[in-house]
Formats: C-alpha cells, structure tokens, sequence
C-alpha cells in the first residue's frame, strides 16, 4: 500500500491539475521533483512529509548541489531551484490544508538564478525576416501569416500551433489566443498580420485542407495542423533567407514584439496582459533589455558621453 508521503504528494498533485488548472506538463515536472524528494526522505526512514524537518530540507538542498547528471555534468542551478521550489510548494500546501502544523522550508535559502537576458533581433532585421517567405507559394503565404502572427500578436508557439480559424476576427482585429493554465486572452492583430492571414485564408489554407484538417488554422502541407517543430524549422529557414546569421526562434519574435513594444513607449502592465503573463515581474525583465539599448544610444550619440579626456 502506498505510504502517507505518497498520498500526500498525489493529493499536492490533484489539487495542482485540478484546482489551480496547471497544464499536464507542468505538474508531471512538479511529479518528477517530489519523486526525487520523497526517494531521498524514504532513505533517511521518513514515510510521512509532517515529520521532515529543516535539516531534511537542507540535507537535499546539499545534494541537489552535488550530485551530477547521466553525462557527469552538475546539475544546472535552474534545475536545483525549480526542485526546490517544488518542495516548498508542497510544504506549503500541506500547512494550508491543515494536514501539517509547520514548513520546514521556511528557512530554506534558494541558490540565486544568473540572470538570462532574452536576445531580441532588430527592428530591421524583423523587417528581412517578415520579407523572407517566397512570394506567391502556398508554403511563402503561410510562412508569411505564422511569421506576422508571431510577432504582430507576441505569441507563444505552442499558442500560435493551437489556433483554430474561428480565434481569428479579421474585421475586428484581434485573435483570441488559450494561453498558460487555460487562461484566455485577447490580442490585437496589427494591419500587416491582418493583411497576412487573410491572403492565407483565401488563397493558401483552402488548397492543402483536408478532412484532417478540421478547424486549425495553419496546416502543413499535407493538411495536417502545424507543429511546434514545423513552425521552428520555417522560422529557421527564413531567417537563413533573411541573412541573420545568429539563431532565431519563435520565442526570439515574442521576445522582440515585447521588447519593440516598451521602446515604443508602451506601458510595462499593458505588455504584460498582451503578453498573458500572470506576474508582471515577468514581463519586467523585458525593461532591462531597453534600459541596455538606451544606455548604447546614449553613449554613443552624446558628445559629452563619448569625449576622451586628454591628460596634459
């Protein structure tokens, strides 16, 4: 029979699924951190997470930190805070449901991220790219219309793969869009997007659709809906096309429509919802990314910015 730790970890499980309405991937990730911890509590002769204490907690943390992968390499510190994350959560959930009196996370001191700074491309070079799809083709009409729609409406490829023709509304301008957790948003399409799906729709998709099809909105050409690794692979040879030598992908268009957006003078809340980010903090990192680009122009336009001093 399973013991009290595993019960506790499927309820912790059901009540992320169920009650907060993660997506399945997320919580199989939250599945494979607890196995982890509760493998290490069952060592150390502890069948009930109540009775874990800091020094548990701390012990893991230690062994997180010194373990290594399959291939000898350490264990990248992203990996060790989103385990313990996990842990704390779990902790947490186990107070708030009154099935434990105390976290012994508490205390738990998280090992700093790096901070990542997203690569956004060019204005211009957005420019080539959206210019690369071979005119005409029925493969160049759906390039052109995944690319516009990409970073005209700054969405997520697992987002842009799962809209159906219906999430459209060309004559309002929009595209409804089910983002992370089953939240649903609303984007505005600007007048090139607009322009790009609507050749699509009359000209390329009525072509390849096929009874498989069903309501996707973009197809292979084979009729099929249009996969994440499609979409990656068109975007990697446009920009081929385009001459941009350093890798871009989807999310290197959600990156820069976010980043275009605030040096446009956009309000970082209004970025945010455009975006579907449940915290603002997030879409926050995209700030630094203007503040460097700022710092670069004014440094390199302003007189008294780049005069070299001469002694004497």
């Amino acid at each position: 029979m399973p013991d009290a730790v595993a019960k506790q970890v499927e309820r912790f499980l059901d009540h992320l699924a169920v009650e907060r309405g993660l997506a399945a991937n997320t919580v199989e990730a939250y599945r494979r951190d607890l196995v982890r911890y509760v493998g290490f509590l069952r060592v150390r002769g502890l069948r009930d997470a109540r009775r874990a204490e800091e020094q548990e907690v701390a012990s893991f943390a230690a062994e997180l930190s010194s373990t290594r992968r399959g291939d000898g390499e350490p264990y990248r510190t992203s990996s060790i805070v989103r385990a313990l994350s996990s842990v704390r959560s779990f902790h947490r959930f186990l107070v708030r449901e009154g099935q434990a009196r105390r976290d012994p996370t508490a205390a738990l001191v998280r090992p700093k991220l790096p901070r990542t700074l997203p690569h956004p491309i060019s204005i211009e070079e957005v420019g080539k790219l959206l210019a690369a799809p071979a005119e005409g083709s029925l493969a160049g009409l759906r390039d052109r219309a995944v690319l516009e729609t990409l970073y005209g409406a700054g969405l997520r490829v697992s987002e842009l793969v799962g809209l159906d023709v219906d999430d459209v509304d060309l004559e309002d301008g929009s595209v409804r869009v089910m983002g992370k957790g089953g939240k649903e948003r609303e984007v505005p399409l600007g007048r090139y997007a607009r322009e790009a799906l609507e050749s699509y729709l009359r000209r390329a998709r009525p072509a390849v659709a096929t009874s498989r099809s069903r309501s996707a909105l973009f197809l292979n050409l084979r009729g099929g809906r249009l996969t994440r690794q499609g979409c990656a692979k068109l975007l990697g040879a446009c920009a081929e096309r385009a001459g941009i030598r350093r890798p871009v992908s989807p999310h290197t268009l959600r990156h820069s429509f976010a980043t275009h957006l605030l040096e446009g003078g956009a309000d970082v809340r209004v970025v945010q919802e455009l975006l579907g980010h449940a915290s603002v903090a997030t879409t926050q990192i995209y700030t630094l990314i203007t503040r460097e680009h700022l710092r670069e122009v004014y440094l390199t336009a302003h007189p008294r910015a780049r005069a070299v001093r001469r002694g004497g």
